[in-house]
């Protein structure tokens, strides 16, 4: 999807942001599979709007070099205060780095856009030191219909079928391109705090599969979504299932 010709970036973050305390939790989660010792430079491959640039670099202690095709979501990562973080327009396929200049590599929820994923595997490769890890969180057909908009909105089992990729096809491409494997878990993310406040984000229609869908289609899945919101325990977390995958380089 070309993000620069929808009206995504404007309203990605309202749509698709974190609570810090989400935040952190995933900040924590990878470091507890990469800790943070002799991680000096990172590359946030497919950052958007920045979610994570700024966080990771004040986690880790590090700094970060923050990459999209986008230049409307990489305009909006540049409105935050960003210590230590350097947005650049470029693409998975083809890192504007030089050859072992990280430590790090994190893709989130991106890996599924890449036209080229093998291609993106091996510049993550080229791009990072000897030792360095990919920190991947990744949609994945396999997970579909424990998506938590896919009842509501049906048409999207099949678009995301057509759009993500599967475990074992993300797992061999990096294998592939010359990474092992050393940690894989499904972790259980909160997207929101209450059935209201996901039918709220999800109005906002940040979601590339979402924006595939026809208005009427969306305006229905929406309605139903309200509607169950309605019934639903007004403290009741909505959470999704997150594969989180690291991989060294060999």
């Amino acid at each position: 999807m070309d993000y620069d010709r929808t009206t995504m970036p404007s309203v990605y973050d309202a749509g698709r942001g974190y609570a810090p305390t989400v935040l952190n939790f995933w900040l924590c989660t990878i470091a507890a599979v990469v800790p943070g010792e002799g991680i000096d430079d990172i590359l946030d491959l497919g950052c958007g709007t920045g979610r994570y640039s700024a966080a990771l670099a004040a986690h880790f202690d590090a700094r970060v070099v923050a990459v999209d095709p986008s230049r409307r979501m990489l305009s909006e990562a540049r409105r935050k205060a960003a210590d230590r973080v350097r947005f650049v327009h470029g693409s998975g396929e083809a890192v504007p780095l030089v050859d072992q200049a990280v430590d790090m590599v994190f893709i989130s929820m991106v890996f599924h856009h890449f036209e080229n994923p093998q291609r993106a595997a091996e510049e993550c490769r080229r791009v990072l030191r000897d030792g360095g890890a990919v920190c991947l969180r990744a949609g994945a057909t396999d997970r579909i219909d424990s998506y938590p908009y896919v009842p509501f909105f049906p048409r999207t089992r099949s678009l995301l079928n057509e759009n993500l990729q599967s475990l074992a096809f993300i797992e061999v491409t990096f294998l592939d391109a010359g990474f092992r494997l050393v940690h894989h878990e499904v972790v259980s993310s909160e997207v929101a705090g209450s059935w209201n406040m996901y039918a709220e984000k999800i109005a906002h229609r940040a979601d590339s599969i979402l924006a595939q869908l026809p208005d009427e289609e969306f305006a229905a899945g929406l309605a139903a979504l309200r509607d169950y919101a309605d019934t639903a325990r007004p403290s009741e977390p909505v959470i999704e299932p997150v594969d989180f995958f690291v991989f060294r380089r060999t």
